[in-house]
């Protein structure tokens, strides 16, 4: 999304440096704001500019948001009486603030989010990293008062004394980059005890394109076009666009419960008995129940779906549940028409605004010290298209997220293959006599790359990594092949961008004589010797390339790995993830190294304002684009009227990446450097030094090479 933002809300710069960190999660598919408070989503801050991060995208790069903000809450009785709840975010139309009420937790002074790998080769590698990327940060509700500041928090009178340590886990297998999971362990770090304990996550959820309608719209044009739902068998609610941006929003968020752990044993709702730690036998569970809870955003006024504005009313959303009711599965049941006589999910399904609240409990005595570790993930999906609208909201229309749901159980659950909370015989892989959850299964390692752009042609170069890759499960290398993936011309200008669904699968090559896929061999991509760039000590060994690419168009490539599969273990053949190797790439003129035998040149010429390969935004006069070609290696491009008039000026070099303009921005890769380009050619927004859109007519243009001093000149026509 990068460009497009709701409301511009500027906290203390002040307050931001000593306590306050915002994370976007970038190694899967979903870019989620995770901060050091136990904030999720950043209510679309700085979405004026284009100066602000992503709030919950998905896919990433399509401008398609699905939540505006959200956090936990956590209440209970203090030594069995007094109600006391603690929330980090809440019902709040700006959003986060210092000291803003329902927003009680906060990082001391210096508190910061650590950041961790599993990947060897990423710079944030720790043995201790349970995903391709975590966020791990420490906060508590016990300050009234923000660290390092004399900001008040609001209403905050009453702290339950309880310490967060909150990790976020996201990993780039293309079975798995449509989720996040939230793993929190909660310390009861005061003095009292707390009975009937329930915690939960909040989000108001709102799925909307924001390439399409701008947030800045507001109100009930931008908010409330949402259904919202809660499916009891998975413990998990969700929220889709249900009437706003069709065709360019369709899809899914879904906040889901997966487990949570405690001195008595395994906490879930599908498991009737755990294992009591104290006593060593198991016991009835029952009582451990998931509650879902919607109200209609900021309003208290409504008679069944009003937000909680203090603390009784808090817990009480935390603890009875609406998928409790009698008329949640059958409104014509007699208890449900002699109470509020309505169809709550029928409600729920209409368009409006609405937080969600999926929460669990009761947890038994939580004394001084002791710990609750648990678990809640963000699923996103794409809907499955079945020709009706989305308001329809059907089971087939679901399928993806009950499917990546079942998804993010799995990783969770780890070694408890079973899922009963206990350590049953032959689960223990890794052998440390205890559960390891955050398992996956694993592909081979993704093969670096690198991508040279030429006139009309794109060259692909790969290195030998992947071949060496253990699985995780059988402790064997079996690596199996390559595929190579291109870009439909123009997937990104076109609807929404979603490379899992813009991409080609163009080419596959596969071990030979193992009668395994096609046996198709290796040898027709592999060098004599392996190819070296200057500044990369990489050995590229494989070379695929890519002919009759349209110059100046935007293509992306990328190149997979994919292993044998493991039919004892029930495993289909796994391949890495494409989005974490994919490259944004324009085909373009070679370096130009003599200025008087080929003149650089502009296209399109003439410029039609509305060009094909432009694209739709909400900075539509700053995403204009043509371009120089024929450049030399370092220049000078200045641009002028016909009467002499000075408009821009452009330095290029044979490095370009696009960065100096917005399209690329928009349209490009989140990674300026994932830009390639032949090094020849620069874009221009057509956009005056003053940022200021010119006019039509025709223009002037220079270029002067930097290295001999040679200047050639040149006209295009700008036609509105």
């Amino acid at each position: 999304m990068r460009n497009s933002w709701l409301i511009a809300l500027l906290l203390p710069l002040q307050v931001f440096s000593q306590s306050f960190v915002e994370r976007t999660t970038t190694a899967s598919n979903v870019r989620l704001s995770v901060t050091n408070v136990g904030t999720f989503g950043n209510a679309f801050r700085g979405y004026r500019d284009g100066t602000g991060v992503e709030s919950c995208e998905f896919p990433a790069g399509s401008a398609t948001e699905h939540l505006f903000e959200g956090g936990i809450w956590i209440g209970g009785k203090e030594n069995g009486a007094n109600i006391r709840v603690s929330t980090s975010a809440y019902d709040a139309p700006q959003g986060y603030a210092p000291g803003r009420g329902g927003f009680e937790f906060t990082a001391e002074v210096g508190g910061t989010s650590v950041v961790r790998s599993t990947l060897f080769d990423n710079p944030n590698f720790s043995p201790q990293a349970v995903s391709h990327q975590d966020y791990v940060s420490n906060f508590s509700d016990k300050n009234v008062i923000i660290p390092g500041t004399s900001i008040p928090i609001a209403q905050h009178l009453n702290p339950m004394n309880l310490e967060v340590q909150m990790e976020t886990y996201n990993w780039n297998y293309n079975f798995s980059n449509f989720f996040v999971i939230v793993n929190m362990q909660i310390i009861n770090d005061g003095t009292n005890y707390f009975d009937d304990l329930h915690i939960g996550l909040w989000n108001n959820t709102v799925v909307r394109n924001l390439n399409i309608t701008p947030a800045g719209a507001g109100g009930a044009a931008f908010y409330s076009q949402g259904g919202n739902g809660y499916i009891d068998s998975l413990y998990m609610a969700y929220c889709y666009d249900s009437k706003g941006d069709e065709g360019f929003s369709d899809s899914y968020i879904g906040q889901k419960f997966l487990g949570a752990e405690d001195k008595f044993g395994f906490h879930h709702p599908e498991i009737d008995s755990a294992v009591n730690s104290i006593t060593g036998g198991k016991e009835l569970d029952t009582l451990n129940k998931s509650h879902y809870n919607a109200w209609i955003f900021n309003n208290s006024a409504d008679a069944i779906y009003a937000f909680p504005t203090n603390d009784n009313q808090r817990y009480l959303k935390l603890t009875e549940g609406l998928n409790d009711h009698p008329c949640w599965n059958d409104p014509q049941n007699g208890q449900c028409l002699a109470s509020i006589n309505t169809d709550i999910q029928a409600d729920l399904n209409a368009v409006g605004n609405r937080s969600d609240l999926v929460s669990v409990g009761p947890f038994r005595r939580f004394s001084p010290g002791d710990t609750i570790t648990l678990s809640f993930a963000y699923i996103l999906a794409k809907k499955n298209e079945d020709g009706n609208p989305n308001s329809d909201n059907n089971i087939t229309q679901k399928e993806y997220l009950v499917n990546n749901a079942s998804w993010a159980q799995t990783a969770f659950n780890g070694e408890d293959k079973n899922f009963n909370g206990i350590l049953d015989p032959g689960e223990d892989t890794d052998g440390d006599g205890q559960i390891t959850r955050f398992i996956l299964p694993a592909p081979p390692a993704i093969p670096k790359t690198r991508i040279v752009a030429e006139n009309n042609t794109i060259n692909i170069y790969w290195d030998k990594r992947s071949e060496s890759s253990i699985d995780p499960i059988t402790q064997e290398k079996d690596f199996e092949g390559y595929r190579v993936y291109l870009s439909k011309l123009g997937f990104d200008v076109v609807g929404t961008q979603n490379l899992e669904e813009d991409f080609t699968n163009i080419a596959a090559f596969d071990l030979a004589g193992n009668n395994i896929f096609f046996d198709t061999g290796l040898d027709s991509i592999l060098l004599d010797a392996p190819v070296y760039f200057d500044g990369d000590t990489t050995a590229y060994w494989y070379l695929y390339t890519i002919e009759n690419i349209q110059n100046g168009w935007q293509y992306a490539t990328a190149v997979t790995a994919f292993d044998k599969g493991d039919k004892a273990s029930n495993l289909e053949p796994l391949e890495s993830s494409i989005l974490s190797n994919s490259f944004r790439t324009f085909a373009g003129t070679p370096i130009n190294s003599n200025l008087k035998t080929t003149e650089p040149f502009v296209y399109p010429n003439p410029y039609y304002y509305g060009s094909s390969w432009e694209g739709q935004s909400n900075f539509q006069e700053e995403s204009r684009k043509i371009m120089f070609a024929n450049l030399p290696k370092r220049c000078v491009i200045r641009v002028f009227t016909v009467a002499g008039d000075f408009i821009d000026e452009i330095n290029h070099d044979e490095n370009y990446n696009g960065s100096d303009i917005r399209w690329f921005d928009t349209f490009g890769s989140e990674n300026p450097d994932e830009n390639t380009f032949s090094g020849g050619e620069h874009g221009w927004d057509l956009l005056s030094l003053d940022s200021q859109i010119i006019a039509r007519g025709i223009y002037m243009y220079s270029v002067r090479d930097l290295d001999t001093g040679e200047q050639t000149l040149g006209k295009f026509i700008i036609i509105k």
